[in-house]
Formats: structure tokens, C-alpha cells, sequence
């Protein structure tokens, strides 16, 4: 068992892993790709480098470092985080336990542009099929998106839900659906109804009935992986003291995921903090 998880490889996971790593705890880091650092072309308000470098060099040189001193790497996408006694982070393939587990994962991602999604949220839309789906024991739902995420979610609501429909928006379908979940494949115009949410409608003028859609466009953000374990967020951002720790016991959080600055400074500085403060947890709750 891994005593830290971290999830996302960007400054933040690679500044918390170093920290927690060089004390001696076994560290995992779990990430897929280099976030929105990847799109950096030149980086110069960085510490340490005489000359520009481009974000996916930085990421790449701190990922080689972690790895220099033992940081275990795992290519997988996370879709949720629970508690059994331990921390446990699932991903699409596996399920991994730790007693203490840092998001780094960047800011979340932006809400799709379809008409009525925003005027309905906390009237039938909602971001947490953990967190939500008793509202709609019985009912008819839908989740919106195309890949392992949507489909995680969706598979979360097939028991308490009278119907379950996945809507790609039109975008190809790029996971494999359980047995049980419909798949629409159409365009979305907006979503309508009379104060809750009642209906999606198509582009090519067809209606489908609902009762509420979940949200899980991409890869689950930083904020769907906090509400989902009963963290406090606020709008897109976890919600953390001085010492990067959550409303949860043992789930920290580093990085742009917090708000304010969005630097890599600021980012490896918080990863530090973070990874330092998990270390602090750790070898607390051995004491006990």
C-alpha cells in the first residue's frame, strides 16, 4: 500500500512528491497527461532558469526528478475518491489505498456552452452523482459527456434511477457503456423546463424527458473529486487552510485547484506545503 497518492503531475504533484518521498513515505503519483502547463511555449518568471523553457519541458525534467529518488508513476485516469477506513482513489482500471492522498490536478474544467445548464444548476443539474443521486431515486436521468468519466457517473446512478441516458452532444463515444445505460449520440440545442429541469433538447428537433443531468464532460476536475469524498469547495475551487489540508482528514489539496494565483510558483510552493503537512498526518495518525 502507498502511504501518499498523489494525483496530477504537474508542479504541484511533482513539489509534494519530492517532499513526502525524500521522508521516506512510498508515494504514488497518478496522472494522464501535463495539464494545461503543456501549452506553455515560453516560461520565464520561473526560479533557476537563465534561458525561456517551455512548460512541457518543465513538467517533463520534474517528472524524470520524482522518479530519481523513487516516486512510483501510474498512467490512469481517476474518477473518484472514497473512504473505507482508508483513503481509496479509483480509477478507470484499479483502486488504489492510501492514508493520505494530495490533489494537484489543476483547475477544473469549464462548464459546456449549451443553453440552460447554468440557469438550471441546483434545479436538476448537478457536478456528483455520489453526492446527488438519492434527489432522483425513480427518476429519469441523464449524464452528459462521452468518455470513462461520464460513464463512472452514470454507472453510479444505474441503482436508485428509473433510467439512465448518457448524451455524447454528438461527440464520439470513447468509453465501453455497462449494460443498462442508454447512449444518445445527438447534438444538444439547450436544456428546458419550468423552473427544475424537465427536458433535453436535440438539434435535429427530437425531445428527451428528464428529471436532471449530470454533468461529466472529460476527465473528472479537482472540485468533482473533492465533493465526491464530502470535501467543502467553493465554485471551482477546494476549499483549504495554512496547511493545504481539506474539511476531510488526510486529502490535501496544491496548486491551481485552490484558486488565487495561477503561477508555477505558487504551485510548487503549495505542493511543498502540502506534502510536508501529509508527512505530518502520516506519521501522526502512526502514534495513535
Amino acid at each position: 500500500m502507498s502511504n501518499v497518492i498523489i494525483i496530477g503531475n504537474g508542479p504541484a504533484g511533482i513539489s509534494a512528491a519530492l517532499y513526502t518521498s525524500r521522508a521516506g513515505q512510498n508515494t504514488t503519483i497518478i496522472g494522464k497527461d501535463e495539464g494545461s502547463l503543456k501549452r506553455a511555449e515560453k516560461i520565464e518568471n520561473y526560479y533557476g532558469f537563465a534561458e525561456p523553457i517551455t512548460g512541457s519541458s518543465l513538467v517533463s525534467q520534474g517528472i524524470l526528478q520524482a522518479k530519481r529518488i523513487g516516486v512510483k508513476f501510474v498512467s490512469d485516469e481517476v474518477v473518484g475518491i472514497s473512504y473505507n477506513g482508508k483513503l481509496v482513489v479509483q480509477t478507470k482500471d484499479n483502486e488504489f489505498t492510501a492514508d493520505s492522498v494530495i490533489i494537484a490536478t489543476g483547475s477544473s474544467r469549464t462548464t459546456p456552452k449549451i443553453k440552460g445548464l447554468k440557469e438550471f444548476e441546483g434545479h436538476g443539474v448537478s457536478y456528483c452523482a455520489v453526492c446527488d443521486a438519492f434527489f432522483y431515486k425513480g427518476k429519469d436521468i441523464a449524464v452528459l459527456g462521452n468518455g470513462e468519466y461520464a460513464v463512472h457517473e452514470a454507472a453510479e446512478l444505474i441503482a436508485t434511477s428509473k433510467s439512465v441516458t448518457l448524451l455524447t452532444n454528438g461527440m464520439e463515444l470513447n468509453a465501453e457503456v455497462p449494460e443498462g445505460i442508454a447512449v444518445n449520440t445527438k447534438e444538444i440545442e439547450s436544456f428546458g423546463g419550468d423552473g427544475v429541469i424537465s427536458e433535453v433538447k436535440f438539434k435535429d428537433g427530437t425531445s428527451l424527458a428528464i428529471s436532471g443531468v449530470f454533468v461529466a464532460i472529460g476527465v473528472a476536475g479537482s472540485t468533482d473529486l473533492a465533493k465526491k469524498i464530502g470535501a467543502e469547495t467553493d465554485g471551482k475551487k477546494i476549499v483549504v487552510d495554512e496547511n493545504m489540508a481539506t474539511t476531510v482528514p488526510g486529502l490535501f489539496a496544491a496548486g491551481d485547484c485552490t484558486g488565487g494565483m495561477l503561477q508555477v510558483a505558487k504551485a510548487v510552493y503549495e505542493g511543498a506545503k502540502a506534502g510536508t503537512e501529509a508527512i505530518k498526518y502520516i506519521r501522526n495518525i502512526g502514534d495513535n
